[in-house]
């Protein structure tokens, strides 16, 4: 179940939120861990064992570190915190890279080990990261072990940021879990925010994957097919992905959390390094703060600080799919940033170039394809300048470029804000809401094509 549906929209949001609001606010975790259970089981009727697995794994594992912490066992609670992050990277890995391990074996050792196939669970690459960072937090006595398991289960199981994040770590929601207000203020903003989300996502992020898709599925694409096509999927999955966390935070609000922001407008950067501070910002965080930081970070110089960026940007890229390219795609943006640690380039034209770049590789997981559009946007495969396919394409698109342009920009949300408070404003922003709602619904009733791109990491 994606919240993109109108299975979500009409069924689960209403009957959720309906019980949530009815019961005493010492009850309303037991009903969001029951709550995010069903929404995980909708569509994961076995793999909700393996998150219920790492709910209780972690639960028992933090509450083991402070015991021994408590009675001066250090060894005991760093063996425990070792066995917490081997049983997460282990979970991770066998489900996530066992059938690529077996792939490249085979391809290398000219074996036949048959494939596991085993289907990904969705959200893993999340939960077992939110899980892990609470043990380590743990660990660093950043926060204390959680006693109440209903408690903890409903910060793993939590369906809004479950299936794509934002990665929402313990410390951000620890004192929520506690204690927190549902007021009608954040009923407001969070369902503002919520259907701001799923317009980016089924208005904007489902066209232009729906011209990328055209393009791609023609074939060898022309230069200006190849440029059309890369910048559609690059609006493809920011409309889609900070759409859905626009979503996240939004129903989160509604239920009285504060969810951290994942993404602040990454296309305007003017530099990779910004980029990286803009887009995906929980994910990076992460890094930043349970690998890069204890590898040493920017401490102790220029080229143990290069090893440390090439650590972290291979494990991003092998974090995203267990195929090449992501591995690629997680150097290339290594490559650039260590560029701009020894030299400071910067500039817009510059960091675009760069990210589009980013995303021929992050989008084409097959070789061939990865050839042909590195050889498109090149001009190097044959296929000319132009084709009359992406004219005909780009004649039917004009507003539709417009506005993912502007849309990927801060300029809407300031004239939103102008207009919010200006009078009449509210009027104006009930009618803007209602608007996106019932034409994101009209378009989900009569569309076929609704995928969420992040789904499957």
């Amino acid at each position: 179940m994606i919240f993109s549906s109108l299975m979500f929209l009409f069924r689960f949001v209403p009957a959720f939120f309906l019980i949530y609001y009815a019961v005493p606010r010492r009850a309303k975790n037991f009903v969001l861990f029951l709550g995010s259970l069903i929404f995980y089981a909708w569509g994961e009727p076995v793999y909700v064992v393996l998150m219920l697995f790492s709910t209780v794994s972690d639960y028992l594992h933090g509450l083991g570190i402070e015991r021994a912490r408590k009675h001066n066992r250090e060894g005991a609670a760093k063996i425990l915190l070792i066995t917490s992050v081997v049983i997460n990277l282990g979970m991770l890995g066998f489900f996530k890279y066992a059938d690529f391990l077996i792939q490249t074996i085979d391809a290398a050792a000219g074996l036949h080990i048959p494939l596991l196939n085993l289907p990904l669970p969705v959200g893993i690459s999340f939960y077992t990261f939110q899980t892990m960072s609470y043990t380590i937090d743990v660990y660093r006595k950043k926060v204390t072990a959680q006693k109440n398991i209903i408690d903890f289960g409903a910060f793993v199981a939590m369906f809004p940021q479950l299936i794509a994040g934002p990665i929402v770590r313990y410390t951000d929601v620890a004192m929520q879990l506690k204690a927190r207000c549902v007021t009608w203020e954040g009923i407001h903003g969070g369902a503002v925010r919520f259907v701001i989300g799923l317009g980016k996502k089924v208005l904007l992020a489902n066209q232009a994957g729906a011209l990328f898709e055209r393009i791609y599925d023609r074939g060898t694409p022309s230069v200006l097919s190849a440029w059309i096509g890369i910048l559609c999927y690059a609006f493809q999955i920011y409309f889609d992905f900070s759409g859905y966390s626009d979503m996240a935070v939004g129903l989160g609000k509604m239920m009285g959390f504060s969810f951290p922001e994942n993404f602040n407008y990454p296309y305007i950067a003017k530099s990779v390094t910004e980029f990286w501070r803009r887009w995906h910002m929980t994910l990076s965080g992460w890094f930043k703060e349970y690998v890069y930081i204890p590898l040493g970070g920017n401490r102790k110089g220029i080229r143990r600080q290069i090893v440390n960026i090439l650590i972290v940007w291979t494990l991003t890229g092998i974090w995203h799919g267990a195929a090449w390219n992501f591995l690629f795609w997680g150097l290339w943006y290594a490559f650039f940033l260590i560029l701009e640690k020894l030299f400071g380039a910067t500039g817009r034209i510059y960091t675009l170039l760069v990210v589009l770049g980013g995303w021929v590789l992050f989008s084409m997981t097959e070789p061939g394809s990865l050839i042909l559009w590195i050889g498109g946007l090149t001009g190097l495969n044959g296929a000319g300048l132009y084709d009359r396919s992406i004219l005909y394409d780009i004649s039917n698109y004009p507003l539709l470029f417009v506005i993912w342009t502007v849309g990927a920009t801060p300029l809407p949300a300031r004239i939103g804000r102008k207009i919010a408070g200006s009078k009449g404003g509210a009027v104006c922003e009930a009618a803007f809401v209602l608007g996106v709602f019932l034409l994101s619904v009209a378009f989900l009733v009569d569309a076929s094509y609704n995928p969420f791109l992040y789904f499957r990491f």
